[in-house]
């Protein structure tokens, strides 16, 4: 009898209530780039240096010396400024002088752009264009099955993409 005991434990176990969740997720997604272009607008600089000079500037009939023009940011046309003129005289007649003056002319203010086809016409500025042509689909295809698998397939262009998931998440309490 004492044998048998605890074979009737075994047979008295109570029973257990446990919750199973289990939570499927599936997405697919084919994405294209759209075509795009920037521009950066190039400003306007001015610059003067050397050595035994007197810069100078006229205006409205009179002379100030030791004075440097450049940019009069006060007139802007389509967004350049206008520049003042400098004058320069040699300060030591007879000895070593160097004159350096530099002017870069910015680009104008471009009109309203409007865009057609898909890629806006753009002016082309003195700063940096980038052109972007967008991407195309061609062949590619996506197929998701029930199962949760997804097949990228076919030959897909330049600036796209295909991506499948699917997440299983199982719970048990």
């Amino acid at each position: 009898m004492k044998k048998l005991i605890p074979l009737l434990l075994l047979t008295f176990v109570p029973p257990s209530y446990g919750d199973i969740v289990q939570k499927f997720q599936t997405s697919a997604q084919i994405s294209i780039d759209m075509p795009f272009v920037t521009t950066q607008k190039l400003g306007t600089t001015y610059s003067l240096s050397g050595t035994n000079i007197t810069p100078s500037v006229t205006s409205g009939g009179s002379t100030t010396s030791g004075q440097i023009g450049g940019l009069n940011i006060g007139s802007l046309t389509d967004g350049v400024p206008a520049m003042i003129q400098t004058d320069t005289s040699v300060t030591t007649s007879g000895s070593a002088f160097s004159k350096t003056e530099s002017v870069t002319m910015g680009d104008a203010t471009p009109s309203a752009i409007t865009p057609s086809s898909g890629i806006a016409s753009l002016p082309h500025l003195g700063g940096l264009t980038t052109v972007g042509s967008g991407g195309t689909l061609g062949s590619g295809a996506m197929t998701s099955l029930s199962s949760g698998v997804h097949t990228c397939s076919g030959a897909f262009g330049s600036g796209s993409s295909c991506i499948g998931q699917t997440t299983v998440t199982i719970t048990i309490d």
